[in-house]
C-alpha cells in the first residue's frame, strides 16, 4: 500500500496518531500504559469501532487483541471472509478507562476529534459499531444496542452506512444467542459491502 509519504491517507492517520500518543485531554491519560490509536488497513471499505480498550489493549497499544479481539477475528474471517488486516479497527475513546469501567462522557467528548478524523480519512462504506458507546457515540443518539443492532443505518455525505451490532464481550458473557445474532450482522455487513451502498 506504500509508505505515509507515498499515501496521504496514510500520512494524515500518522499525523493523528501522534497527536493522539501525547494526549493530555482527559484524566485517562494519566493511568495509560499505550495509547491505542486504530490499526489495519487505511483504505478499507469497512471499519469496525469498539468503546474502549482494555488492559491487553493498554499493554500492547493494538485495538482487540483479547478475549473479545479473538472472537472478533473469528466473526470476520467465518462471516464476513474478511481477516482484521482488510478492515480498520479502532475504538472511541483511545486510552483504557481504569478497571475496564465504561468510558465516560466527558471522556468520550475529548477523544472525538481522533475518531472522527479516522472516519474521515478512511472513508470506509460500512463501519460496524460494536456495543452500545459507539453506536450512540455516532448516531448521536440514546437507543439501546438491542433495539438498534442490525439495521443499516444512513451516515454522513458520503453515503456511509452505521450498521450496529454487539461488542464481542456481550457474546461472550451472553453466550448462543447473542452470538447468533452477531453472525447474521456481520454476514449483513458483508452484504452491504459487497453491494456498495446506495
Amino acid at each position: 500500500m506504500g509508505s505515509p509519504a507515498s499515501d496521504p491517507v496514510r500520512a494524515a492517520l500518522a499525523v493523528l496518531a501522534a497527536e493522539a500518543s501525547g494526549c493530555t485531554r482527559c484524566p485517562l491519560a494519566a493511568t495509560r500504559t499505550t495509547v491505542v490509536f486504530g490499526e489495519g488497513d487505511p483504505h478499507a471499505g469497512m471499519m469496525v469501532v469498539g468503546e474502549g480498550p482494555g488492559r491487553e489493549e493498554d499493554l500492547q497499544g493494538r485495538p482487540f487483541v483479547g478475549r473479545s479481539g479473538q472472537l472478533l477475528d473469528r466473526l470476520l474471517a467465518e462471516e464476513a471472509g474478511m481477516s482484521r488486516n482488510q478492515v480498520y479497527i479502532a475504538n472511541v475513546v483511545k486510552c483504557r478507562p481504569p478497571g475496564n469501567r465504561d468510558p465516560e462522557p466527558g471522556e468520550i467528548e475529548a477523544c472525538h476529534s481522533y475518531l472522527a478524523g479516522q472516519v474521515a480519512q478512511i472513508r470506509p462504506r460500512v463501519v460496524l459499531t460494536l456495543g452500545n458507546f459507539s453506536t450512540r457515540t455516532l448516531l448521536s443518539t440514546n437507543e439501546g444496542i438491542t433495539k438498534l443492532r442490525g439495521r443499516p443505518h444512513p451516515w454522513g455525505p458520503d453515503g456511509t452506512v452505521v450498521l450496529p451490532t454487539f461488542h464481542p464481550a456481550a457474546a461472550l458473557r451472553g453466550g448462543g444467542e447473542v452470538l447468533a445474532r452477531m453472525r447474521a450482522d456481520f454476514v449483513r455487513a458483508k452484504e452491504l459491502l459487497s453491494e456498495g451502498v446506495q
